[in-house]
């Protein structure tokens, strides 16, 4: 049965996810989570796929939590029930993100508020269109802390200062401020922004097979190491990669003067 609220399609070897639900600006329902970490099994499972697009319809990305869905606790507490889910599913969902094999680019096509926000930076790449915006309403609005990874990847996008300030401030920040302050790769047109997306998945597509996992493993370790760590950190990982088969194709593909060609997955 097709989920409501999430679609999957194949471009060559480029997967594209779409949030479907835009009567409601695509919230992060169960069904959205749930389907979500299906496409990811199946991505993990596939070698064709060598790079996934996450993206929305209509005027929103991904607007966070449904809170018509609240509902009654059915005797726990609200806050067990959420975050006993939150343990099971959402959190997953984004462990499941961070590390999977192929690069991904979230491709924001309008509001990323609440939730959306970490789901959106939780990619490798994010390309925005100019019409889209950034919305931390957790504290101003609801007394709650921001979730979904988005304590942990926005200081390091825009930095502690911007971060915290973007979740007590109760405002949007435009895609263009998003440019500005490192959340985001690129702004482009509205109508660029399924091209554009597929362009660069092409890009990352073309890379090493372990190229998203390397480099996330890489500033991961880099932002809690000290320097004298991260440097023996860096020769490990040359003392492994230099004798593997991409090193060889690039260093020939250098010498013939020619893009090198890089094995697929075969896992």
């Amino acid at each position: 049965m097709a989920n409501p609220a999430i679609r999957f399609e194949r471009d060559g070897d480029i997967g594209v996810v779409t949030f479907i639900n835009t009567a409601q600006l695509n919230p992060l329902s169960a069904d959205l989570q749930t389907g979500l970490r299906e496409i990811l099994a199946q991505v993990r499972g596939d070698p064709g796929v060598r790079a996934l697009v996450l993206t929305g319809e209509g005027r929103g990305f991904c607007v966070g939590a449904d809170l018509k869905s609240t509902g009654d606790a059915g005797g726990d507490s609200l806050g067990n029930r959420f975050a006993d889910y939150m343990e099971a599913v959402t959190n997953r969902l984004i462990e499941e993100l961070h590390a999977l094999r192929v690069p991904v680019i979230s491709a924001i096509n309008g509001a990323a508020a609440g939730a959306g926000v970490g789901l959106a930076l939780a990619a490798d790449v994010v390309v925005a269109a100019r019409s889209a915006y950034f919305y931390l309403p957790f504290m101003p609005r609801l007394g709650l802390v921001p979730d979904m990874g988005a304590t942990w990847f926005l200081p390091r996008l825009a930095g502690r200062s911007r971060a915290i300030a973007m979740a007590l401030l109760d405002e949007r920040v435009s895609a263009a401020q998003a440019l500005e302050w490192g959340m985001v790769w690129s702004v482009v047109d509205d109508a660029e922004l399924r091209p554009a997306a597929l362009a660069l998945a092409r890009r990352l597509a073309a890379l090493p097979a372990n190229a998203a996992l390397e480099i996330r493993r890489a500033f991961d370790a880099g932002t809690r190491n000290p320097l004298v760590t991260q440097l023996s950190y860096e020769t490990e990982r040359q003392r492994e990669l230099l004798d593997r088969a991409e090193f060889a194709e690039g260093v020939n593909a250098f010498l013939e003067k020619r893009g090198p060609v890089f094995a697929v997955r075969t896992a």
